[in-house]
């Protein structure tokens, strides 16, 4: 037997769910051909086959969590029949468990009548039982029975006021998995480590012309301010190892979905043009809905940009995912009635928040990048 192990296919990950199986026990593969769709941080990869062989086991469930480094499929060093059939270590049925619950009816023709002290009453084992099944302390009622016996209307009234209401609100809940497992993890790191400060600031963009594409000239501004203010576009490696100040501008563009928010990385934005930043920015977004982002296009950015304002919203105290140091927000641009050269005017304010660690970054290095973003949306072209 050959066995093939889950491989690490994203900087950081642990673990992957399982969305579908492409082949089952009995299957004859060849190298490269795909074996299962997993999810991983924020993508649906397909894992291929590292040989050729006929599958013995496969391992794992859709919907079902593996962690990297445990097995995945076996193949068979010989000839085996074709089954079709679906072996391997599965998860155990809940509710075929031998170690479960035992039946309330069961105990109760079981056990004999005999009353066991429980707390304050005392309870046959079939109101035992019942009580287990459904979450009561029987410690906590007040018995109705003869001699300070607790009944099965005590417990099941008592169920009626806690132990049904909590069922009926796990229908409601459903388990953080893929895009928003992901974010649950990215963002209880970056609380534990950041230190983050906000500033604020409008830049002045009624003198674009019309067809100004707003994301691409965003990119452009940000890139621009990194270059003016490179504390910015820098990595926190640690308190012992310190900073690196990144050469290029790789720019995570944070794109909201109905499964979670995706933020794929823009390379080298400094040295982009506007066609090129959108024709970039149309297959990155297509490559989001259709959940085929390579990983790692998912990982690696220098610094940040969340443009909600597509959305709404002014300004925001943006979260800073470590090792970045920095992330702009552009809001939702608005007329507004300002002083312009000495006369009273409406122009076209975009806002903009500039969330930092301050572990790292100075207020004034934030201050003058901001300044420099600023200064850059302003220009007419």
């Amino acid at each position: 037997m050959t066995t093939f192990f889950l491989p690490d296919i994203g900087e950081g990950l642990h673990e992957a769910e399982i969305v579908a199986w492409h082949v089952g026990v009995g299957d004859h593969v060849v190298a490269d051909q795909p074996l299962v769709s997993v999810e991983t941080d924020k993508a649906v990869v397909e894992i291929p086959s590292p040989l050729s062989g006929h599958i013995s086991a496969v391992y794992g469930a859709p919907g079902d969590m593996i962690d990297v480094g445990t097995p995945l499929v076996e193949f068979n060093d010989g000839e085996t029949a074709d089954t079709g059939a679906i072996v391997g270590s599965l998860p155990p049925d809940p509710s075929t468990s031998s170690t479960g619950s035992a039946d309330p009816a069961t105990t109760s023709n079981q056990a004999s009548a005999k009353l066991y002290d429980h707390g304050r009453g005392r309870a046959t084992p079939a109101v035992r039982a019942l009580a287990s099944a459904l979450g009561v302390d029987l410690a906590e009622l007040s018995p109705s029975g003869p001699e300070g016996t607790i009944t099965r209307a005590d417990v099941e009234a008592a169920a009626a006021d806690t132990g049904d209401k909590d069922a009926a609100l796990d229908e409601f809940v459903e388990p953080l998995r893929g895009v928003r497992r992901a974010m649950d993890a990215n963002m209880t790191r970056a609380h534990a480590q950041v230190v983050p400060a906000s500033v604020t600031d409008e830049a002045d963009v009624g003198d674009w012309p019309d067809g100004t594409d707003p994301t691409a000239r965003l990119l452009r501004a940000v890139a621009l301010a990194c270059e003016c203010e490179p504390a910015l576009n820098a990595s926190y490696l640690g308190r012992e190892r310190g900073r690196r100040i990144n050469e290029s501008v790789d720019i995570g563009i944070a794109i909201d979905t109905e499964d979670g928010l995706f933020v794929p990385v823009l390379r080298d934005v400094a040295h982009r043009d506007a066609h090129d930043l959108r024709r970039g920015l149309d297959a990155m977004r297509a490559d989001v809905l259709a959940r085929t982002v390579p990983p790692e296009h998912l990982r690696g950015a220098t610094i940040t940009l969340s443009n909600f304002g597509t959305i709404g919203g002014r300004h925001a105290a943006l979260v800073v995912v470590p090792p970045q140091v920095a992330i702009i927000g552009a809001g939702r641009t608005r007329e507004a009635v300002v002083a312009r050269n000495g006369q009273i005017a409406i122009r076209r304010l975009l806002p903009l928040s500039l969330t930092f660690d301050h572990r790292v970054v100075m207020g004034g290095e934030a201050t003058r990048f901001l300044n420099a973003l600023k200064d850059d949306l302003e220009v007419a072209t």
